[in-house]
């Protein structure tokens, strides 16, 4: 939880954009943009696939050696 504390004669719109730049740092705001809107399984997959890097996949046709 994020919590924003007055520092001496701080006036509450500096609290705000201090409160605002700690959600970004969290993470916050593009987890909430992300679910505030419907997203269809084909955009998460793509999604998925573009930041997660997967295990590299074993080469091969017969999988008899050709010496």
């Amino acid at each position: 939880m994020i919590k924003v504390k007055s520092r001496g004669n701080e006036t509450a719109e500096q609290m705000l954009r201090r409160f605002k730049k700690m959600c970004e740092k969290e993470g916050l705001t593009k987890d909430i943009k992300r679910v505030a809107y419907y997203e269809k399984p084909s955009e998460k997959r793509r999604r998925r696939s573009r930041t997660g890097k997967k295990p590299p996949r074993m080469s091969g046709g017969s999988g008899a050696p050709t010496n």
